[in-house]
């Protein structure tokens, strides 16, 4: 009975065994054994009589089980844990007990030290017995401070006798003071109170713009005083105290209020989570900037900013596509630029053998027979997702409908999350290192880093400029060693994005999947209309015409059923209004060119985009302006564009009366209305050479004129400079014959001579 009420209570009891705590955890059966398990998660099992018969037993008080800390399990304790010091400390405790148990500290007469084994521990004159006693007398009579540096005060023989069936790694850690890895209690002034007002300063500083840790300090104060009013205040932690539980609870803090709000709310909706890219075109990332190098557009030559954007595949960090505008890119752009990722660029002017297709496995002969020209060496594929971030452009829903055609799917960046796109972010900053600061009109990266005055440098076209970015990277960025972007399948390795690309091919083949040529059309802005039987289709305010639209078949309503029923699907480019364009239903493959019926029968008029078209028609609407024919309309906008003004009525300065925000939106109609041709199947625009592309001939001539009307001006201020002066009559031949002989040359002193070439100077 008297065991069984032990048992009773030992359940659960702490006790201190040679000063080491050690709690109660299980019992089994009725065989008077017990399981004691100490701080470091080790287990012993032990028999009530020995635990009651214990010289060194110490009942611990209990602590009830609604105060009790819950217990954090750990990892056990490993050598690793230990300092050198300690260790090494730890070895010497351990060749104590091997010597008494095998009479040599190394624990083998193999590894015996010079010496060994001595008189009172040798194996062959000894028992353990002996050995155990003669080391605890030894280890007695060392001194005290010595003794407690080694930690061999409490060597006794109950202590050799219990490590004596460890050995090794084992053995050194039983030899090794619980005090150096003891568990960590944590902050003990941090009570449920301090815990309730250190959470209420984190969701407070959540709203509030960055605060000083000594600013959340002084509010943790201000809670604990307005809350907590009978809490004493000098319990209340340190402003140390809350820095260390501030960072081991919450992180270092280092993001700013208003990114962490963002990647906090992102958490709570679910977005989070890394994405493992592991084959080219999985990711593509889509992202424009504008670029630091000033151009020149070819109608008056100013120097202008054009926008780059980048289409980068995540996994080689290649560049399949990019697109280079004199204004923003609009969601068309956007839309040819995928197109571009899934194209075969072709080989250019100047561009030898080493720059064209060299991938194994697919000679460059097949690549040129399916593309139908020499391909550059630059991957293309089909993207599956494309990262882009939240501007106007990459939401529009034409670039949607352009991702439906293609099959890929959209994966927007989380709002202000800049890592999300770091890759292309970088890569910006590469090409301006790489290139950019070599070219001349470069502006630098900050408007304090700008030259004396970049736009008088700038002397690349639009076109120049595409043409060298295509070379640097077919030649330079493709070929170019990654370094820490190298994939973790290859460590120390060398790789390019044309090796990665490379190694992708052999590991899963090669998809030669070339958009259709109708596919720029299915990508252009819808519109649902009828066909008028005399004037065509009106498509935002202009009437478009073609031949096609007087037979008989379109002179009725459309058999399209739905939403938009009896109606006819027009596409427009918005980059160029001149035409829209109309797919034949008789096949689906037929697609004609409707022309802006104020387009004169000959000659071309200067392109103009959606923004001149809509700025034509407030001007329209404004001015009260009654329109009876398309040839109206015709002469305000070449009023607007300001190109059909007469040679003599031109101003001496006609560029600079224009301004240089007019030529420049000029030039811009103009490069956007020659992308679009590009863009364009060649079936019905052939699209020219980005390196050979020239100026219309209207506009060649426009600047000419403008040359012209300049050199006016200059003759007319030199007329005005001589206007005061007499002009001299030249003399007739037989005057001159008759005031002096014409084969004798005139003597230098003469004054008539010099007052002539006096004249003659003036």
């Amino acid at each position: 009975m008297a065991a069984r009420g032990f048992l009773q209570i030992a359940r659960g009891r702490r006790v201190a065994l040679n000063g080491v705590e050690w709690t109660v955890e299980d019992v089994q059966g009725q065989r008077g054994r017990l399981i004691l398990v100490d701080g470091d998660g080790r287990a012993e099992t032990r028999s009530f009589r020995w635990l009651i018969n214990h010289a060194d037993l110490r009942l611990l008080p209990t602590v009830e089980a609604s105060r009790r800390p819950p217990t954090v399990a750990r990892q056990p304790r490993t050598l690793a844990d230990l300092t050198e010091d300690q260790l090494e400390r730890a070895r010497l405790r351990a060749a104590h007990v091997l010597e008494a148990e095998t009479g040599f500290r190394e624990g083998h007469p193999a590894r015996a030290l010079p010496g060994e084994p001595r008189p009172a521990y040798d194996p062959d004159r000894t028992t353990l017995t002996q050995r155990r006693h003669a080391k605890a007398a030894e280890t007695k009579a060392i001194p005290r401070p010595e003794a407690v540096r080694l930690g061999l005060q409490h060597l006794s023989y109950r202590t050799l006798e219990r490590l004596s069936g460890l050995s090794g790694d084992s053995l050194l850690l039983a030899c090794a003071d619980g005090r150096w890895t003891r568990r960590r209690s944590g902050h003990r002034s941090i009570t449920e109170e301090v815990r309730e007002a250190i959470f209420a300063v984190k969701a407070e500083c959540g709203e509030r713009a960055r605060l000083s840790l000594a600013a959340r300090h002084r509010l943790m104060h201000q809670y604990m005083s307005e809350r907590f009013p009978k809490f004493p205040t000098e319990k209340i932690p340190s402003r140390w105290t809350f820095a260390a539980v501030w960072k081991e609870w919450f992180g270092p803090g280092g993001a700013r209020p208003r990114y962490g709000r963002t990647a906090q709310a992102a958490a709570e909706a679910g977005v989070s989570g890394r994405m493992v890219v592991h084959r080219p075109g999985q990711v593509l990332v889509l992202d424009s900037t504008p670029m630091p190098v000033k151009l020149r557009e070819t109608v008056f030559g100013n120097a202008v900013t054009a926008t780059l954007t980048l289409a980068l595949d995540l996994y080689t960090h290649g560049l399949p596509a990019f697109r280079l505008t004199l204004q923003s890119d609009t969601s068309v752009d956007i839309a040819m630029l995928l197109r571009d990722v899934m194209l075969p660029l072709p080989m250019r002017d100047g561009w030898g053998e080493d720059m064209e297709w060299p991938y194994a496995g697919v000679p460059a002969d097949v690549i040129a027979e399916f593309a139908g020209h020499r391909v550059a060496a630059l991957p293309f594929f089909a993207p599956e997702t494309v990262t882009t971030d939240h501007g106007g452009p990459y939401k529009n829903h034409d670039l949607v409908e352009a991702e439906r055609e293609i099959g890929c799917r959209v994966l927007p960046a989380r709002v202000l999350r800049q890592t999300d796109k770091f890759a292309v972010e970088r890569q910006f900053l590469t090409i301006q290192t790489m290139l950019f600061e070599h070219l001349l009109g470069f502006t630098g990266g900050d408007i304090a880093d700008r030259g004396v005055d970049p736009e008088r440098d700038a002397s690349l076209t639009l076109a120049q400029a595409e043409h060298i970015i295509a070379t640097w990277i077919v030649q330079i960025w493709q070929n170019h060693r990654l370094g820490e972007y190298a994939p973790s399948w290859a460590p120390g390795e060398d790789h390019s994005p044309n090796t990665l690309f490379a190694a992708a091919m052999e590991q899963g083949g090669f998809d030669l999947d070339f958009p259709e040529p109708s596919f720029y059309y299915k990508v252009l802005r819808k519109h649902h209309v009828k066909i008028h039987p005399r004037r065509g289709v009106k498509i935002l305010g202009l009437w478009y015409h073609h031949p096609v639209l007087d037979e008989p078949r379109f002179q009725q309503p459309s058999a399209r059923g739905g939403k938009h029923a009896g109606q006819w699907v027009i596409r427009s480019d918005r980059r160029d209004r001149r035409q829209v364009f109309f797919q034949d239903p008789a096949d689906h493959e037929t697609w004609h060119i409707l022309r802006w019926r104020g387009l004169p029968p000959e000659g071309e008029i200067p392109a103009f985009s959606d923004k001149t078209a809509d700025a034509l028609l407030a001007q329209v609407k404004a001015n009260n302006i009654r329109i009876h024919s398309e040839s109206e309309l015709l002469e305000h906008l070449l009023g607007i564009l300001g190109s059909v003004t007469p040679v003599d009525q031109w101003p001496s300065q006609a560029k600079k009366k224009a301004g240089k925000k007019q030529c420049v939106a000029q030039a811009r109609e103009i490069a956007r209305a020659q992308a679009a041709a590009a863009d364009r199947p060649a079936t019905t625009a052939p699209a020219p050479e980005p390196a050979l592309v020239e100026m219309p001939a209207a506009w060649t001539e426009h600047a000419r004129t403008i040359d012209r009307a300049v050199d006016a001006d200059r003759r007319r201020r030199r007329e005005e400079a001589l206007a005061g002066t007499r002009p001299v009559a030249p003399e007739t031949l037989r005057e001159a014959l008759n005031r002096r002989p014409m084969f004798r040359l005139p003597p230098p002193d003469d004054p008539e001579t010099d007052t002539t070439f006096r004249q003659e100077d003036a």
